[in-house]
């Protein structure tokens, strides 16, 4: 099933696979809904598989105003008649996860971020500023090639890693989907934090949750994770050796089985 949703402002694509328990998906802000391809297989004939593009992603679109992700994320649940869902997160889809687990408790029934972050903590790292703030100079001159060749050295290949060391097909594939999005400029409108963060509100996290990290990863996305998995009582973290952010696609077949456990695991 797929199609599109109406939000305040905007319109969702979705789309659903297979069926049993309900799962959905986050992506990341590199990717879209597409990043779950390989995944879909393994999933879908024990699950209910729920994807969807975020606003400013893929094939959903916004208008300028204030949303929430929050509220995005409860209306495709609403959509295809999920009560409660398991959620799981990439990178920013982990922080989206995460918020909306707190703000909406009864409808989520475990929680897996995938290199993600936690609202509001801010890890204690020395970093080079710089390299950020050359990113902020590109993007405001619109050099789209050179952002996408940076977040994909930065989220690919892992900060400091070579280019070889990722499969060629999934560097090809992330490196596109940066540039695709930066050239389309699509309105992402304003998204709404949760307030108070998810880093004062970590104990109102009663669902079980999966904490997945890559060894080659962001310092900072790593430490945020670890926060995430040492604050939350009965929390798993998991990590992959020698993989960086885009874990999933990296390591499809295992991301599945340790999925596909921590899922049995909620419903026997």
């Amino acid at each position: 099933m797929t199609g599109f949703i109406d939000v305040p402002g905007g319109s969702i694509y979705h789309e659903v696979s297979g069926s049993g328990p309900d799962v959905v998906l986050i992506h990341a802000g590199v990717a879209n809904l597409r990043m779950w391809d390989p995944l879909i297989p393994l999933l879908a004939d024990r699950y209910r598989v729920i994807r969807y593009d975020t606003r400013g992603f893929g094939r959903t679109e916004t208008e300028p105003v204030e949303f929430s992700n929050r509220d995005d994320l409860i209306a495709v649940l609403d959509h295809v008649g999920a009560d409660v869902a398991t959620v799981v997160g990439a990178s920013r889809g982990g922080i989206i996860a995460l918020d909306t687990v707190i703000e909406f408790p009864n409808r989520f029934e475990g929680l897996v971020t995938v290199a993600g972050a936690v609202g509001g903590y801010q890890p204690d790292l020395d970093e080079d500023v710089s390299v950020w703030q050359e990113a902020e100079r590109r993007w405001e001159a619109k050099e789209w090639e050179w952002l996408a060749d940076f977040e994909t050295k930065m989220w690919c290949d892992g900060p400091g890693q070579p280019a070889n060391r990722v499969d060629t097909a999934v560097r090809e594939m992330v490196h596109g989907w940066i540039l695709s999005n930066y050239r389309s400029q699509k309105e992402e409108g304003v998204p709404q934090p949760l307030q108070p963060p998810a880093a004062e509100r970590l104990e109102e996290v009663q669902v079980p949750v999966l904490v997945v990290i890559g060894e080659l990863d962001d310092p900072g996305t790593n430490a945020s994770s670890r926060y995430l998995a040492e604050s939350v009582s009965g929390a798993k973290l998991l990590e992959y050796e020698g993989a960086a952010h885009m874990l999933s696609l990296e390591h499809p077949g295992r991301f599945a089985e340790d999925l596909l456990g921590f899922l049995d695991s909620i419903h026997g």
